[in-house]
């Protein structure tokens, strides 16, 4: 899988790390109750899916802003 059929989502490059808005991010749906160590690598079409299951409800938003 090439760069742009990826997403590479990096708690340690979000300016938000560490704030309230990470109980509420989909890197933490995904990943538990404990602390993300590593970037999460998902592909492009499951971010869109995950981008859809937010939008309605069923999944929390992305809340990564890259610093």
């Amino acid at each position: 899988m090439s760069n742009h059929d990826s997403l590479t989502i990096d708690c340690d490059t979000c300016v938000m790390q560490s704030t309230p808005a990470c109980e509420d991010c989909v890197v933490t749906y995904l990943c538990g109750e404990r602390e993300v160590e590593q970037a999460v690598v998902i592909s492009l079409d499951d971010f869109r899916a995950m981008r859809a299951l937010a939008d309605v409800g069923l999944v929390p938003e992305l809340r990564h802003e890259q610093r």
